[in-house]
């Protein structure tokens, strides 16, 4: 079993920076891909970032490329989603997710957090 609890989200100006962190229970964090998804008001949850379990790999969504970096740092279990040069389209609901596999997937994946909310003001 995996926790995972948020933080980080807020409101912010267009063009303006967040870091959101994803902190895990459990001692087997290091064998888990992690992906972070947002969900906007009306729509469906859409896949943002991933990284694996060493950290080694990435990926990204088109819309956020150049903007997010996804980072981990297993020594504190926790993953990291720092963006920049935010826009209003970026306003949602932020999830992070573990997953045995490196998937972008939302299906795949066996935990979720509870999230943390991104609004960026125009």
């Amino acid at each position: 079993q995996v926790q995972l609890v948020e933080s980080g989200g807020g409101l912010v100006q267009t063009g303006g920076s967040l870091r959101l962190s994803c902190a895990a229970s459990g001692r087997t964090f290091s064998t888990y891909a992690m992906g972070w998804f947002r969900q906007a008001p009306g729509k469906e949850r859409e896949f943002v970032a991933l990284i694996s379990g060493n950290g080694g790999r990435t990926e990204y969504t088109d819309s956020v490329k150049g903007r997010f970096t996804i980072s981990r740092d297993n020594t504190k279990n926790t993953v990291y989603l720092q963006m920049i040069n935010l826009e209003p389209e970026d306003t949602a609901v932020y999830y992070c997710a573990a997953n045995r596999r490196y998937s972008f997937r939302p299906e795949t994946y066996d935990y979720w957090g509870q999230g943390t909310q991104v609004t960026v003001s125009s």
